[in-house]
């Protein structure tokens, strides 16, 4: 499996928005927004965001992710990660995560990388933690539904070279 990796194009937004396939899914990747992900909503996020950058496999876009926070020698932190349905389980989740830490590296020169997953993300929270991501806080979050959920923030130091 051949995957790539670029910037997000206009074109591509669409296709970004049916990623997220169920009201949860678009809660873990971007819980301010409402079901279904419709292009303005993720075009004002990515208007407020940093490199914005999409997999692809074999033309097709399958993942997305960005910087929500980026600072200049300090953290960088991902955010609206999502990975489509039919490539979890493949390696894309750790392709597309290790293309930001890079980014963060190479265009931020970042100290640390953060992530934040909900507790109920069973997956992102495995892989996540396979990536060497350790847990440093937890805040209680409501749901789309009204029940509570805790989001853990994760974080990445990144050493000096």
């Amino acid at each position: 499996m051949l995957l790539t990796h670029r910037p997000l194009e206009d074109k591509d937004v669409p296709i970004v928005c049916g990623l997220a396939q169920s009201e949860d899914e678009l809660f873990f990747m971007f819980p301010k927004a409402e079901f279904p992900l419709s292009s303005s909503q993720l075009r004002d996020a990515v208007a407020q965001r940093s490199d914005s950058t999409v997999v692809e496999l074999g033309g097709e876009v399958i993942a997305f992710a960005n910087f929500y926070h980026w600072e200049f020698g300090g953290r960088c932190s991902i955010g609206n990660v999502i990975v489509s349905l039919a490539a979890r389980r493949h390696g894309v989740g750790r392709y597309l995560i290790d293309q930001m830490i890079g980014l963060a590296i190479s265009r931020h020169r970042a100290s640390e990388v953060t992530v934040s997953c909900f507790n109920h993300n069973v997956a992102g929270l495995l892989l996540y933690h396979k990536l060497r991501f350790q847990p440093y806080a937890m805040e209680e979050r409501q749901d789309k539904k009204g029940d509570r959920t805790v989001l853990i923030h994760l974080r990445l130091p990144i050493n000096a070279t």
